[in-house]
C-alpha cells in the first residue's frame, strides 16, 4: 500500500540499523570476521556496530531466546559465491533449502543475498567510500527498480 505525501504519517524510507542478540560481543566479532571483511565503527562490552557503508549492524550481548527458524535477518553481500566459500571454509552449516542462510553460534538466522540481485540500492558516493567502485544489478533486479521508477540513469 503507498501511502500519499499528504498523510499525517511519516513515510517509511529505510532502514538504519538491525540489532543481532548475541552472547559475547568479542566472540560474535571473532565469528563474524571469519566470514566476511567488515569496519566496525564501534565497541563497548555490551555492544559492537558493524559498519555496512550508509547502515550498520550492531551486535549486543543478551541472547536468551531459542534459535531463529522462519525469523531471519538477510545480509547483502558484493559475491554471494564468496560468502559461500567463507561460510564452508569456517565449518558454519548452511541451513536446507533454497536460500544461503546459516545459523550463527546464539541462533541468529542469517540470509545471504547477492547485491546483483536485490532492488536497493547504493549511491555512487557510499559505494567509493566503502571502497567499491561498481557493483552491477542483474536483469530481474533491474526490472524491479525501473518499475517502481527507481531505475539508474
Amino acid at each position: 500500500m503507498r501511502a500519499s505525501t499528504k498523510s499525517a504519517k511519516p513515510r517509511l524510507v529505510g532502514f538504519n540499523h538491525v540489532a543481532l542478540e548475541v552472547g559475547d560481543i568479542d566472540e560474535a566479532l571473532a565469528f563474524y570476521g571469519r566470514l566476511f571483511d567488515f569496519t566496525l565503527r564501534g565497541k563497548s562490552k555490551a555492544m559492537a556496530f558493524i559498519d555496512l557503508g550508509d547502515q550498520f549492524i550492531a551486535l549486543q550481548r543478551g541472547r536468551k531466546q531459542p534459535a531463529d527458524d522462519g525469523r531471519h535477518v538477510g545480509l547483502v553481500v558484493e559475491d554471494k559465491a564468496a560468502a559461500r566459500a567463507a561460510l564452508k571454509a569456517a565449518g558454519v552449516k548452511i541451513v536446507p533449502g533454497p536460500f544461503l542462510d546459516f545459523l550463527d553460534p546464539w541462533g541468529n538466522r542469517i540470509e545471504i543475498v547477492g547485491y546483483d540481485n536485490i532492488q536497493f540500492t547504493k549511491a555512487p558516493n557510499v559505494l567509493r567510500g566503502m571502497g567499491l567502485t561498481r557493483l552491477n544489478k542483474n536483469a530481474s533486479a533491474k526490472k524491479e527498480l525501473a518499475d517502481k521508477g527507481m531505475a539508474a540513469d
